[in-house]
């Protein structure tokens, strides 16, 4: 066996070695946010106002743009378009079951630049918060297709119920 052919094997023993690691991360983290389901399925007589097409980029921790949540159905990237209704926003995937954030769970709607694996633009990116669990927000992020985004994003904000400051007036 030659120099050459040793380095060969190592070298394909070394890839095998980080596809396996990959695979068994990801498995992981699969299994860590399997407790996590989007809210899905549009109420009855929800009334579409516009709708956006959109490439589905991330989700991951609020305000921790690079740490990736595999919440179902929102584990993997998808092209589709989000539908502004008076009760949420819909966001219709390829591949996956309608996710509906009601106007309850929207928390912040925002422009960001960078997400796990993708820097676009300055502001090219919507991110969405939204409560995911009582005591857990998450930031979904989106790239309109089409159009400007702070159109998207003016229309989103509008759904966001306002807070309680506990000023009487």
């Amino acid at each position: 066996m030659s120099m050459r052919d040793i380095a060969v094997a190592i070298t394909i023993l070394v890839a095998i070695l980080i596809l396996l690691s990959m695979y068994l991360a990801w498995r992981r983290r699969l299994r860590r946010d399997g407790v996590h389901v989007a809210p899905m399925g549009v109420p009855e007589h929800a009334e579409v106002l516009t709708r956006h097409e959109v490439l589905y980029v991330s989700t991951t921790r609020h305000d921790q743009p690079l740490e990736r949540l595999a919440i179902t159905p929102l584990a993997y990237r998808a092209r589709g378009e989000i539908a502004v209704t008076d009760r949420g926003a819909a966001l219709c995937l390829d591949g996956v079951p309608t996710v509906f954030l009601a106007s309850a769970k929207l928390v912040q709607v925002d422009r960001a630049t960078v997400t796990i694996d993708r820097v676009v633009e300055p502001n090219g990116l919507v991110r969405l918060a939204w409560n995911v669990a009582d005591d857990m927000i998450v930031d979904s992020y989106l790239r309109v297709t089409s159009g400007e985004p702070q159109n998207l994003i003016s229309e989103l904000q509008r759904l966001i119920p306002a807070k309680d400051t506990g000023a009487e007036s």
